[in-house]
C-alpha cells in the first residue's frame, strides 16, 4: 500500500474514528459486551447508519472515498452499494464524482423481474464497465464477496472494493485472498486506528485497550474466554 494511501487513512481515519464513537456509530465496551446477531458477545458494537445523521460527516465520508480513488488511479464507470447500509456512501460518493450509480441487494426480487442488482439497464447488464463497490463494513467479508460475485456475474469488472470501516479479522483477508481474479480492499477506518483513537480521547483505558486488542485475534472465543457463553439459538 503507497504512502498516499497511508496518509489518507491517518487523516479520514482520524477523523471518522471521533465522530462514530460521538455518534455512537460504533460502541466499545469490555465490561458490558454486546451480543451480536451470531450469539456471540463481543466488545465492539457497529452500527455505520448513525453516521448518516450528520451531513459532515457523510461529506468526510465521500470526500475520502474520492481520495482514495484519485490515490489508487482507479479507472470508474459505475458505483455500486451494497444495500442497504452501503447504498447512501454509494450515492453521494456518485454524486460527488458523476457517476452512474447502481447497488446489488441482499438477494433477489421475488417478484417482477427478479433483479439482484439495480441500477442497470434493460439487459440487466454491466456490459464490462469498471464498478467501483461501495461497502459501510468488513466483518468476515461473506456479504462483499457476494456482491462482488454478483456484479461479476452481471458483466461487470470489480478490483475494488472501499469501505468505511474494518474489524481487520483473518476471516476478512482470507475470503478476499480467494477470490480469483483479485478484489483489492481498502478501508477509511481500520479497527487498530479506532482503539488508538478511542484510548487516546480517554473513551478507554490502557487495560481496556489490551483486552480489545485481544478480541481482534480471537473474535469468537472472547466472549467465552471472559465469561460470556454464547447464545447460537
Amino acid at each position: 500500500m503507497n504512502e498516499k494511501i497511508r496518509a489518507i487513512q491517518r487523516e479520514y481515519g482520524h477523523l471518522l474514528a471521533q465522530k462514530a464513537l460521538e455518534l455512537e456509530a460504533i460502541k466499545l465496551s469490555v465490561a458490558q459486551p454486546f451480543q451480536w446477531a451470531s450469539g456471540y458477545w463481543m466488545p465492539i458494537y457497529n452500527d455505520n447508519r448513525r453516521l448518516l445523521a450528520s451531513s459532515a460527516v457523510r461529506s468526510l465520508i465521500a470526500h475520502g472515498f474520492a481520495a482514495l480513488c484519485e490515490a489508487l488511479e482507479l479507472s470508474i464507470d459505475n458505483i455500486a452499494g451494497t444495500a442497504t447500509a452501503g447504498i447512501p456512501h454509494a450515492t453521494t460518493l456518485a454524486d460527488y464524482l458523476q457517476k452512474p450509480l447502481s447497488y446489488v441487494r441482499s438477494g433477489g426480487k421475488d417478484h417482477g423481474l427478479r433483479n439482484l442488482i439495480e441500477g442497470l439497464g434493460s439487459d440487466g447488464s454491466y456490459q464490462g464497465k469498471n464498478v467501483l463497490l461501495i461497502e459501510d463494513l468488513i466483518s468476515t467479508g461473506g456479504s462483499s464477496i457476494k456482491a462482488i460475485e454478483a456484479i461479476r456475474a452481471s458483466g461487470g469488472v470489480v478490483s475494488t472494493c472501499l469501505a468505511i470501516f474494518t474489524y481487520e479479522l483473518k476471516a476478512s483477508a482470507d475470503a478476499f485472498g480467494a477470490l480469483i481474479p483479485r478484489c483489492n480492499v481498502v478501508c477509511l477506518l481500520d479497527y487498530e486506528r479506532l482503539v488508538t483513537t478511542a484510548e487516546a480521547s480517554g473513551y478507554i483505558n490502557p487495560e481496556e485497550r489490551k483486552l480489545l486488542e485481544q478480541w481482534r485475534l480471537d473474535p469468537f472465543g472472547w466472549g467465552e474466554e471472559h465469561g460470556y457463553l454464547p447464545n447460537r439459538g
